[in-house]
């Protein structure tokens, strides 16, 4: 019952934080609508809490995408190769994708490390500027986890088909 719920916890983790994030951010700007037409007044922390929150929700929607494969590919032209030069052109691009991504987590450790170095803080609410631009780390490895997850299933089921992909989009015609 416990590995159940954990399995649930893990396929749902970033469908959670994105929705949350954009639930933050529907509140916050309701809220700063209400204030200013309302009360003809305005609320100092809705704005900056609405910046993270969204920037925090399209990095999980991001790492959403990498484990349901919806980023932006051109795979029609993909999909008209023969099976084993789209597999090809498919882990080419992942691998490419991989090593931005590592290069990405890199570069937003040496980045932490500054703002970790010389805190600095938010304007309105005050806290240190480390925990919500740790996103970036957080979101790019993330992505690295969800791709080489993917890979991992795609090898124990035999290396069957493109990589990531759907059984029923895969084709399993002669090569031609």
């Amino acid at each position: 019952m416990i590995l159940r719920a954990l399995q649930q916890a893990e396929r749902h983790f970033e469908e959670a934080l994105s929705c949350f994030g954009l639930a933050v951010v529907a509140v916050c700007v309701f809220l700063q609508v209400i204030m200013r037409y309302g009360f003809n007044s305005a609320l100092q922390w809705s704005e900056e809490v609405a910046a993270i929150a969204m920037v925090w929700a399209v990095y999980m929607g991001a790492v959403l995408c990498v484990r349901e494969r919806f980023h932006i590919r051109i795979m029609a032209g993909v999909m008209l190769l023969p099976t084993k030069a789209a597999t090809g052109v498919v882990i080419l691009a992942d691998v490419i994708w991989l090593g931005f991504s590592i290069f990405m987590v890199k570069i937003s450790i040496d980045y932490l490390e500054v703002l970790w170095t010389f805190t600095s803080t938010t304007p309105r609410l005050g806290i240190n500027e480390f925990y919500p631009q740790s996103i970036v780390f957080i979101g790019y490895t993330l992505m690295i986890v969800r791709l080489l997850q993917l890979y991992a299933g795609w090898w124990r089921s035999g290396r069957r088909g493109i990589p990531g992909m759907r059984p029923e989009h895969n084709r399993e015609t002669p090569e031609t």
